[in-house]
């Protein structure tokens, strides 16, 4: 399915060149620096552009001035949502567009199911999987430490007539909340994990996904009773791998002797073909 409000146009030398509805952005792509870019002309048509280091120095140039859009996202002829892109501090636009594929697959999945499943969504940013799995018809718990991310997911909710939807939308360090919930007794039918190389929790929790993310995958394997019945875990972090992924998730949801999860790579790719390494998947 084509994916007409979005498009990767170019990358290159650590920078990637976006469109978003009308508007083209250039901002930093560790992925793309041994890459030369090859559509030179076109950069030049950016209409905001971050520079410098994304976590604290960084600024925008000319995103004060741009009207940014709301995106249509199809899943499905008879399924889509939106999302509002905006642009942050911290060099992000509200969107993980390598992340489309794995929305088309959460909608596609959950329809197979005649009754809706209760959702887990770990690390879940500005919601696009929580919407993806809400347009299909699942209870969704909705956790990310951030406030204001989650608060732009509620907004987006809105966006896409999903307001009313059964969403629980929390804001908590993600291995605490799942302490809790392994302590109340909750079970959830699937599991949707995002997690990051690193990052901290609303009261300062610090994350590291070396040290974390085993502990993390083991009480997801304790809400889901060692069974569930749908997973995607993504990671973007370099030495974590599809066959690391799937172990890591084997191991701490249900174990080594059941199937492994099926894994592989996201990517982004241009018109021409060009890929752009986007990080790996892991899915059941």
């Amino acid at each position: 399915m084509q994916w007409p409000d979005y498009e990767l146009l170019d990358f290159g030398a650590g920078r990637r060149l976006e469109r978003f509805r009308q508007v083209v952005v250039d901002r930093p792509c560790p992925a793309a620096d041994h890459s030369p870019k090859q559509r030179a002309a076109m950069w030049r048509d950016a209409a905001a552009r971050y520079d410098g280091d994304r976590a604290a120095s960084g600024k925008w140039t000319g995103g004060g001035s741009v009207e940014w859009p709301d995106i249509d996202v199809p899943l499905s002829e008879n399924h889509r949502f939106r999302l509002r892109v905006s642009a942050s501090p911290a060099g992000q636009v509200g969107i993980f567009p390598e992340q489309y594929p794995n929305w088309r697959w959460l909608c596609e999945r959950l329809q197979r199911f005649t009754t809706p499943l209760k959702i887990l969504n770990l690390f879940a940013y500005t919601g696009g999987s929580t919407l993806a799995c809400a347009v299909a018809g699942a209870e969704v718990t909705h956790v990310d430490a951030s406030k204001p991310s989650v608060a732009i997911a509620r907004q987006n909710a809105e966006l896409s007539g999903l307001a009313a939807a059964p969403i629980r939308w929390i804001v908590e360090d993600a291995l605490k909340y799942c302490e809790r919930e392994v302590r109340r007794g909750m079970k959830y039918d699937g599991v949707i994990l995002d997690p990051p190389s690193y990052g901290h929790g609303p009261k300062g929790e610090e994350w590291s996904v070396h040290r974390d993310l085993p502990k993390l995958l083991t009480l997801c394997g304790q809400l889901t009773g060692g069974a569930p019945r749908l997973l995607l875990a993504t990671c973007h972090t370099p030495g974590i791998g599809p066959a690391e992924l799937s172990a890591l998730v084997s191991d701490g949801l249900f174990g080594s002797c059941r199937q492994p999860p099926t894994t592989g790579e996201l990517f982004l790719a241009t018109a021409s073909g060009r890929k752009l390494p986007s990080g790996v998947f892991a899915r059941l």
